[in-house]
């Protein structure tokens, strides 16, 4: 699950270069929250891009309880096939084919369940993941927007820089 990656270092330059020449402090200001901004997305990503590998590896463990599964109930289903064989000829079944035959079915039973846990843990991860995601949106959409008040000097802009911020640090309290 690779993100796409939005290349901001030429709007921090030009955030930077600005803050420095213009004599207007809340340009200094602004440059310096979307460099905390950029931090704060860099973070994010990398939390987001754990909580997908994260989400990955517990499928396959999941998956591979899930084979597990399969092959204990076709040995089951075989020796199975020959008690009832042999009940039909009215052979003796051996008692420890019937104790093997429990057990298998026993075995399965947790089995299946470690494969469900598996699954819901990994789509808690994935949940995670998708709201970290968008938090790292809203931070690149905060920056972008940054530097467009920079740019045009226009304070309203930077106004919703941080209503911008404050909504991907929202997405992140809300759903943890």
């Amino acid at each position: 699950m690779d993100q796409p990656e939005v290349p901001l270092e030429q709007t921090q330059d030009d955030l930077m270069h600005h803050a420095h020449v213009s004599s207007e402090k809340w340009i200094l200001g602004l440059a310096l929250t979307a460099a905390l901004l950029a931090v704060l997305a860099a973070i994010t990503a990398l939390m987001a891009e754990h909580q997908a590998n994260e989400a990955m590896i517990l499928q396959i463990q999941s998956s591979d309880q899930w084979n597990f599964y399969q092959a204990k109930g076709i040995k089951a289903n075989l020796l199975n096939a020959k008690v009832e064989l042999l009940a039909a000829l009215d052979k003796t079944i051996d008692e420890k084919d019937i104790a093997k035959l429990e057990k298998y079915r026993k075995d399965q039973e947790g089995i299946k369940q470690k494969a469900e846990d598996l699954q819901l843990e990994s789509a808690a991860h994935l949940r995670h993941h998708s709201i970290l995601s968008r938090s790292v949106t809203m931070f690149q959409v905060a920056i972008a927007v940054g530097a467009i008040a920079v740019l045009t000097k226009r304070k309203i802009f930077g106004m919703h820089v941080l209503f911008l911020a404050l909504s991907a640090r929202r997405f992140l309290c809300r759903d943890f």
